[in-house]
């Protein structure tokens, strides 16, 4: 039997591995268990994906000491720009220079290096790499995790970060709300002629969005952007199979002349897109974070941010918790914890799902409407404040460690 500790967090991802190393940094101890070889996913060219950090989670990091590590791999966005299929009519999210940027794009890879290197070196983290659970158990005074090796480890409080399919939150019963949109995300990475200027560009068409993210220059100086094209899933098969020649030339249709010419494009990758949300991230010394509790479109960039927003908030009750007496797993933690982060995320998910149908309307009339619409919204500046500040992630009652 292994030590006791805090927490057991199942899933070393990029939220439940942010967890293990927040928890560390007040104090408290955790276990993590992941079947996947880290080796693996931190191989170049593992999955191809980045992600949009906001600038709350961005004071994540930097409050957890990751900031200088990660700072050189990130390229920051100076601006967001919304258009329905490039006509006239666009958004252009700017602020002012006092202000910083809207966030940071990462490669998914650089985030996995540095949270696993450090989580090598934290002695308040047990990582167990390459690790099968065969059984876990809830009781009154604790939790476990039996591995296939016949380990078993215990904690106080059981954490489910396993991502979209959890078998934590499936076996603890918990009742999920999802559906299907029948689209496919497909992932590239582009390198092209002209430099993108830090501008994140989200393209709507009636199959859905087509995102160009700003990426940093490659080492040959060349100008890289991350692609996430949306596509319907009766046409994704053969979208993946174009040459690369044709890949791009439906590519161009779509970008114009933004980038001038595109170079090349690195392998594709794709992943089909829903939407799920829980009835509720909590049970009996069990807490859901990131893609086990809610799972969104990637039209606004922020499914990590709301993972790392419940890794904040956990943390902050826990650390609150503990100072008082109480263990991790005290069911009045766990009840502030989902009276915290159960509205938030559940907003946010109703936001992303909306923004998706209303997009989706393919009718010309659909797309006068919406053009006339963000048409007003860049005539406001208050509304276009208001909503910077929800892509950075400042609004609302923020946990500690996302705070400047």
């Amino acid at each position: 039997m292994d030590e006791k500790r805090d927490l057991l967090i199942l899933g070393s991802g990029l939220v439940g591995m942010t967890l293990a190393l927040a928890a560390a940094k007040k104090g408290i101890s955790s276990h993590v268990v992941d079947r996947a070889d880290p080796a693996e996913l931190t191989a170049e060219g593992f999955d191809g994906r980045a992600s949009a950090i906001s600038t709350a989670s961005w004071n994540l990091f930097r409050n957890i000491g990751l900031g200088e590590t990660l700072k050189p791999h990130a390229c920051p966005i100076s601006s967001i720009a919304v258009t329905d299929q490039m006509k006239p009519g666009r958004i252009d999210f700017t602020p002012e220079p006092h202000e910083g940027s809207l966030g940071r794009m990462f490669a998914n890879r650089a985030l996995r290096v540095t949270l696993f290197e450090a989580a090598a070196e934290e002695p308040l983290i047990a990582w167990h790499v390459k690790s099968e659970i065969i059984a876990r158990h809830r009781g009154e005074h604790g939790v476990s995790a039996t591995l296939h090796d016949g380990k078993e480890l215990h904690a106080s409080l059981m954490v489910g970060a396993e991502g979209r399919s959890s078998p934590t939150r499936d076996e603890a019963g918990i009742a999920v709300a999802r559906w299907q949109y029948n689209h496919r995300a497909i992932i590239a990475g582009l390198e092209h002629e002209k430099p993108h200027d830090n501008i994140a560009w989200e393209i709507f068409y009636p199959a859905g969005p087509f995102a160009l993210l700003p990426m940093l220059d490659g080492e040959n100086g060349s100008h890289r952007s991350a692609l996430v094209w949306t596509v319907d899933e009766k046409d994704a098969a053969g979208t993946l199979k174009l040459s690369d020649r044709a890949f791009l030339a439906e590519v161009d249709k779509r970008m114009g002349d933004l980038f001038g010419t595109i170079h090349s494009v690195a392998p594709r990758a794709s992943f089909p897109l829903g939407f799920h949300h829980t009835a509720k991230i909590i049970a009996n010394r069990l807490a859901l974070v990131g893609d086990a509790a809610h799972g969104i479109h990637p039209i606004a960039g922020q499914g990590l941010n709301l993972g790392l927003r419940d890794v904040g908030a956990l943390v902050d009750v826990v650390t609150d918790g503990m100072r008082l007496g109480l263990e991790p797993g005290d069911a009045q933690l766990l009840a502030r914890y989902e009276n915290w982060r159960g509205l938030d995320s559940f907003m946010v998910a109703l936001a992303t799902d909306g923004l998706t149908r209303l997009f989706g309307i393919p009718s010309r009339t659909a797309s006068a409407v919406r053009r006339l619409g963000m048409g007003g919204i860049q005539r406001m500046p208050l509304l276009k404040r208001w909503f910077m500040d929800e892509a950075r992630g400042i609004i609302g009652d923020l946990p500690e460690l996302l705070r400047a």
